[in-house]
């Protein structure tokens, strides 16, 4: 897809005369350099927050709509969107079929590389057919470079099939930014370490996908105010916090939130309306349900 003349002009790719001596630094000399250089990231993704929100919009509209949210990427941006992906059932309690990442090279390139896998243009683009992309999706293309071709070819398929794409890279004028229809450039410069895209590219693309994925949820009424009320307590620490959150929410003593929980199967949500509007169980559940789940809504309509 690009010369190796190509990829020597790529940001991320660049060295940096700053970052020459490195190893001869200290200890300590290397972390205050590398705090500095950290400093650059939260910076150029509020750079790239006219294009975000554009993008997220987008996003939270498609699974409003019954879509769902899917992260294809090769090598530690794969690795990102797995991260992201899987923190989504236990925090806001979502199906797992809800956020998905697409890795190229399968569940096996997690942990370790597979080679050749990120140039496959062929099996980018039928992983987005074996997910059974379409027209209700959205998929968002991660490649630190932009160029990355599984990634660009799973995008371009998605793209004919429906789908709202979004491409996260951390270059300028990518070829993946031309590929969708929401681009994100997130531009962080040369790394410490030449080439090493974990650093502060990967960093760029975590607070991204942390965006994506919670502002989405919000918007989906997975939080009331700043409480995830839809996480799923599967121990004591969850539990504890839920009983706070019931608490707060209906203002009632622990005793009462406890009751209240534990009478609706430690379902935060359905207890906070059954205390707040003195309903039975299942009324609660069905009032919540006539909201989409939304708690605020249940709580405020008449």
């Amino acid at each position: 897809m690009t010369t190796d003349e190509d990829l020597s002009a790529l940001a991320t790719e660049a060295p940096d005369p700053r970052f020459a001596q490195i190893d001869r630094m200290s200890v300590a000399e290397l972390a205050a350099l590398m705090n500095e250089t950290d400093h650059q990231v939260p910076q150029a993704v509020q750079a790239a927050l006219p294009q975000i929100v554009p993008a997220i919009e987008a996003a939270s509209r498609a699974m409003a709509d019954g879509g769902r949210l899917v992260y294809v990427g090769a090598g530690t941006p794969g690795r990102i969107g797995v991260l992201d992906a899987s923190e989504c059932p236990p925090t806001f309690s979502t199906p797992p079929e809800l956020v998905v990442a697409v890795i190229a090279g399968g569940p096996a390139a997690i942990a370790n590389a597979v080679e050749g896998a990120e140039d496959d243009e062929d099996a980018g683009a039928q992983a987005m057919d074996e997910v059974g992309i379409g027209p209700k999706d959205t998929v968002v293309g991660i490649a630190s470079s932009g160029r990355t071709p599984y990634v660009v070819a799973a995008v371009r398929r998605a793209r004919e099939l429906g789908a709202v794409t979004l491409g996260l890279s951390c270059t300028e004028h990518s070829v993946l930014s031309a590929a969708v229809d929401h681009p994100i450039e997130v531009v962080v410069g040369p790394e410490l370490v030449t080439g090493s895209t974990r650093l502060k590219a990967g960093t760029a693309q975590k607070l991204v996908l942390n965006m994506i994925s919670t502002i989405a949820m919000v918007q989906l009424g997975k939080t009331y105010g700043s409480l995830m009320v839809d996480l799923h307590p599967t121990n004591h620490k969850l539990r504890e916090r839920a009983v706070r959150m019931v608490r707060t929410i209906a203002d009632v003593d622990d005793g009462a939130a406890r009751e209240a929980l534990a009478a609706s199967d430690f379902d935060v949500k359905t207890a906070a309306v059954a205390l707040r509007l003195g309903l039975p169980v299942e009324p609660a559940r069905a009032r919540l349900a006539a909201t989409g789940g939304r708690l605020r809504h249940a709580l405020e309509e008449d």
